[in-house]
């Protein structure tokens, strides 16, 4: 089968959580005999004088097509950030040139949903990867930009305000008559259309896949709540493999103390902050907490972190870390904490400490409760709940045995091969609808 991948960014560049999916992918697609081709985006802020410009090249034996544009010059910025028709006009000569016969989406942003219309009218069959919240959300994470997590159902003058206050010049107003503010944005009918109609064309867009496929049965309920046939959400598990993985790995290093770690993304809604402060709340001296993680791209909120750690010794910040050394941080940390205060999805980093034999203490929040079940191979605390989260700490001081209990209790992880199993079988079915 000729396979069109198509994600908003690709390594080597980029490599988070969408990217390596879809890396992954293709890697065990090709393995399988398929022909695949990714095409992505590597600049929105491109200097050129034309719509777009692209490079074509390899990763790792994958053909890759990168495109570049300047988003602020298009005729309407917050338009084409989710109906971006110059990426839909190259699209139509990238599908005739190669005649794929399935077309796979992985989260839409940047590409944006022009890329689904285009397919579908080619004829060409649609699989949606649901990745995060894109397609109902400006801002991906539905966190508002005073902090705040969104609620459902998502409400067009909410968001509208949400954005607005990206701006200094709404932003500061807004925490200061916050009453006065909300009169204001209900006044703002264009600006609440543009959400509207952002709403529309992707709930539209979206409906068109054959297939839209969720990581987390949360995220099934959620996208059946925004007005996505429910029929064509279908549930699907990420895998997760370490086929290099020296079985003595998963034996922890001997420690006289409780040792926490936290391994990812250093931002704010990732709630790091959160887990320092809940350990500032604990007495005892023998625990320890290591962040593992790129300190750099939110230098503001990891100033924040860097004061709470020259408070506290027994935090620390031990920086970037690469793929071949997660065994080693996994051997060397008795559990994890993942503090988040957004709605995760199906964390990467849950599938690896469970992995590697690690409990897990996760926030009470979107799909993370599916991977840990509260005493079961790990805890839940209340999202944002900073002393929630240190009486869940504490418990591994005045209960003894609860470390080895959650160890016992987690379960095998999914394969990937499994996991490409049922995207091979995805794809057919489409498919065969097609026909």
């Amino acid at each position: 089968m000729k396979i069109v991948l198509g994600v908003h960014h690709f390594p080597p560049t980029y490599t988070a959580g969408a990217e390596l999916e879809a890396y992954r992918i293709a890697c065990q697609l090709r393995a399988r005999g398929h022909e695949v081709q990714v095409i992505c985006v590597e600049r929105i802020d491109y200097p050129t004088a034309r719509k777009i410009t692209w490079r074509d090249d390899h990763y790792d034996g994958i053909p890759v097509r990168r495109l570049f544009f300047n988003l602020r010059d298009a005729p309407d910025p917050f338009l084409y950030s989710y109906d971006n028709k110059w990426i839909g006009e190259h699209l139509e000569t990238f599908f005739q040139a190669f005649q794929p016969d399935l077309f796979h989406l992985i989260s839409g942003y940047l590409l944006s949903g022009r890329t689904i219309q285009v397919a579908h009218a080619r004829q060409i069959p649609v699989v949606v990867s649901l990745m995060d919240f894109w397609f109902l959300c400006p801002r991906i994470t539905m966190l508002r930009s005073d902090g705040q997590i969104s609620t459902f159902p998502i409400d067009a003058a909410t968001c509208a305000r949400c954005l607005g206050e990206e701006s200094r010049r709404f932003r500061l107003p807004g925490q200061l008559v916050p009453a006065l503010m909300t009169l204001y944005w209900q006044k703002q009918t264009h600006a609440v259309q543009h959400v509207e109609q952002r709403q529309q064309f992707l709930r539209q867009t979206l409906n068109l896949a054959q297939a839209i496929i969720c990581r987390s049965h949360f995220f099934q309920k959620t996208f059946t709540q925004a007005g996505i046939d429910p029929q064509k959400l279908v549930f699907s598990r990420q895998g997760w493999d370490f086929p290099q993985m020296d079985p003595a790995l998963l034996q922890k290093k001997p420690s006289d103390h409780l040792r926490i770690g936290y391994v990812g993304q250093i931002a704010p809604h990732k709630g790091v902050h959160l887990l320092f402060e809940a350990v500032h709340k604990l007495p005892q001296p023998h625990l320890s907490v290591k962040v593992y993680g790129d300190t750099s791209r939110f230098p503001a909120y990891t100033a924040q972190l860097q004061k709470q750690v020259a408070q506290d010794r027994r935090l620390s910040l031990a920086g970037v870390y690469q793929a071949h050394e997660v065994s080693r941080i996994f051997q060397e940390i008795d559990l994890l904490v993942v503090p988040s205060l957004w709605y995760e999805n199906s964390p990467n980093v849950i599938l690896e400490a469970l992995a590697h034999k690690t409990p897990v203490i996760v926030s009470d929040l979107g799909a993370m409760p599916e991977l840990v079940q509260d005493g079961v191979n790990g805890l839940t605390f209340k999202m944002g709940d900073a002393a929630a989260l240190a009486h869940q700490l504490s418990r591994f001081f005045t209960e003894p045995g609860l470390l080895a209990q959650l160890q016992a209790g987690i379960g095998p992880i999914k394969p990937v091969a499994q996991e490409i199993d049922e995207l091979e079988a995805i794809y057919q079915q489409v498919w065969q609808v097609r026909e």
